[in-house]
């Protein structure tokens, strides 16, 4: 079925897969802003907040791969309701947890709606609107997805500093609400009925790699136990560290002998495609352990309010929605190596000047200048990494890179935040001290911009003028400062129908 923008039902189908996203989207950026209100709430130590961002970005970094081929397979509307509604009781559970305890593994649950619905809610649009109105709907729900993106720390900050840090997550059942509906009622089902077709045959697309997915995640889980309870030194962390490496090189071994792998290692013959791989490893590690940092630093020990905290970011959201377009155009004319190099140097030199924010920090003199340099940095760097990572493979395996390199941003935030406190020193309550923290968010820092200097020494070294007739991103409008933006692969004529 092929609806056209412009008709009602176009513009249903819109409106749902936004507020859809949106919802997955809000629920990585915000929490950052209400974490120091969380462990005052359920007095929870440091470890147990790294687990709060942690639980949710472990299973949506493991999951999310799976969750679009599960779309493609019984149909990319129910699996996309699913997601929803599966996030949204996982959003109330969040809202209404009685312990740090409760509150973490609800926020696992989250990032298994997240996972379901995040892909889906692009491949509606690819399979949904007509080939001629494709591109414009998929800018259209990029471009609104990072203006969520945007307002999510404003919102996020309002939230806790009024009616507090559980409706950060209960406002997403009030948005479920209007979105499962709407989307039941004007968005047509499909689903690839190749993989029908495959399986019938005893082709290879007929499965799920649902055991890679679960070693995928679990090696990432006990890695990241054992670096946030590395400083108790014992025999169990020990071992879940052993279990986390054997399980990860399981992972690997079953994805090389797996007739329908959700990661094919041969994709990585592509020596592009690995080196850009590396270059987010390193980008989004740092990423990810700055952003878990700045805003308990700017709230802890510069004495910002939440909605303060969250506001403090905002330019750097802004100018990636402003600019993302035109650096890709620029990328596009002179290569992905300059940019790839110049834009975490740059990045590196903001995550620097972020030493200046201390104790009584003046918004225009000292945090500014650095999220201004950060953000120009991060503008200069994620839609070339993007369009370079699509480039290096061949365009029916589009979906898939993009998949591993957006798995890939997340699983390295997900390292960074375990590993940054135990790497700079942070003791379990450091938190709660503003001379501890800032002592610590000092030694970070350097780590942060340390490895956006490794990253830019890899694609210097490494990355390469794409072919000129490679495949482009259709997501071209980016907002979304802790993963590259998901693609999928458009539907081949006859293949989206349900």
């Amino acid at each position: 079925m092929s609806v056209r923008l412009a008709t009602p039902q176009g513009k249903w189908i819109l409106f749902t897969t936004i507020l859809g996203s949106s919802m997955a989207l809000l629920d990585s950026t915000v929490v950052n802003v209400a974490l120091p209100r969380i462990g005052e709430d359920l007095n929870a130590d440091l470890a147990a907040l790294q687990w709060t961002v942690n639980a949710y970005m472990l299973t949506l970094a493991g999951l999310i791969l799976l969750g679009g081929s599960l779309g493609d397979h019984y149909g990319r509307r129910k699996v996309f309701v699913i997601g929803v509604v599966w996030f949204a009781l996982a959003s109330l559970l969040c809202g209404l947890a009685p312990t740090a305890e409760i509150l973490i593994a609800a926020r696992a649950l989250q990032g298994i709606g997240g996972a379901l619905l995040t892909p889906g809610s692009l491949a509606l649009i690819q399979a949904s609107f007509h080939p001629d109105d494709r591109a414009r709907a998929v800018g259209l729900w990029s471009g609104f997805g990072g203006i969520g993106a945007a307002v999510g720390p404003f919102v996020g900050g309002w939230l806790v500093d009024g009616p507090g840090w559980r409706w950060v997550f209960l406002l997403n059942v009030p948005l479920a609400l209007v979105c499962v509906p709407v989307a039941l009622r004007h968005v047509p089902e499909s689903r690839d009925t190749s993989l029908a077709v495959s399986a019938e045959a005893g082709g290879r697309q007929g499965h799920f790699d649902v055991l890679g997915a679960v070693l995928g995640a679990l090696s990432l889980a006990l890695v990241t136990y054992a670096l946030i309870e590395a400083t108790e030194g014992s025999l169990v962390v020990a071992l879940t560290a052993f279990a986390g490496v054997a399980a990860g090189v399981a992972f690997v071994y079953v994805e090389k002998h797996r007739r329908d792998p959700m990661m094919p290692p041969d994709i990585f013959a592509s020596r592009q495609f690995t080196a850009v791989n590396l270059v987010t490893l390193c980008v989004y590690a740092a990423f990810g352990g700055f952003f878990f940092l700045v805003s308990l630093q700017l709230q802890v020990v510069s004495g910002y309010s939440a909605l303060a905290a969250g506001t403090a970011l905002l330019p750097t959201t802004v100018l990636m929605l402003l600019l993302s377009a035109r650096s890709g155009a620029l990328s596009e004319r002179i290569g992905p190596r300059i940019p790839l190099t110049v834009g975490p140097l740059v990045c590196a030199v903001g995550m620097l000047l972020m030493l200046r924010v201390g104790e009584d920090a003046s918004y225009p003199r000292d945090v500014l200048p650095a999220v201004l340099v950060q953000g120009l940095g991060m503008v200069t760097l994620v839609a070339p990494l993007t369009a370079t990572v699509l480039a290096s493979v061949d365009t029916s395996r589009a979906g898939v890179a993009s998949g591993i390199n957006n798995a890939a941003a997340r699983a390295a935030g997900l390292v960074a935040v375990a590993a940054l406190p135990l790497l700079a020193g942070m003791g379990p309550e450091a938190y709660r001290s503003a001379e501890a923290f800032d002592a610590s968010f000092r030694r970070a820092m350097p780590l942060c911009a340390a490895m956006l200097v490794v990253g830019a020494v890899l694609a210097f070294a490494f990355v390469r003028r794409p072919a000129p007739d490679c495949r482009r991103p259709q997501c071209r409008t980016h907002g979304n400062m802790t993963s590259p933006p998901l693609e999928r692969p458009e539907p081949e004529p006859g293949r989206s129908g349900a």
